[in-house]
């Protein structure tokens, strides 16, 4: 791991998304909360937040930092029948944020695959991607 002990702490947030596209009678019974496994959004919620909090330990070069906020939310399209998950996230440490929403975005996403799977597993997650990163010494309410 690198050394970020002589970094001073500031104030870091970030933000990913991940999306899954499902067929469009699973998103329709994601929505209708007709998944047997249960209420799917509910699920990968708390799934994402969870996995911000574990990034540490699931990414062998990456630094266990204080996360003082996190934010788990969903886009549903409707039209292209997908469900992107967006996960936000902030710190004041000596190093970012960036992977824990990352690993969140993924992982909710992930767990939408694993509730709806038994319905119908054709399914693609992709473009999970970091949309923003900030880091700033002056803090900020």
């Amino acid at each position: 791991m690198v050394d970020v002990g002589d970094k001073p702490p500031t104030k870091r947030v970030a933000l990913a998304m991940g999306r899954i596209e499902l067929p469009p009678e699973v998103l329709r019974d994601v929505l209708a909360g007709r998944i047997p496994k249960g209420d799917v959004l509910a699920v990968a919620q708390v799934a994402g937040i969870m996995a911000v909090k574990k990034a540490a330990e699931l990414i062998p070069m990456c630094h266990p930092i204080s996360i003082t906020a996190v934010d788990m939310d969903f886009k549903i399209d409707r039209e292209n029948a997908a469900i992107t998950t967006v996960v936000s996230a902030k710190t004041r440490d000596r190093t970012g944020i960036e992977m824990e929403v990352l690993t969140g975005a993924a992982v909710a996403a992930l767990t939408i695959y694993d509730m709806c799977k038994g319905v119908d597993g054709g399914m693609c997650i992709g473009d999970v991607s970091l949309l923003e990163k900030t880091k700033s010494d002056a803090e900020q309410g």
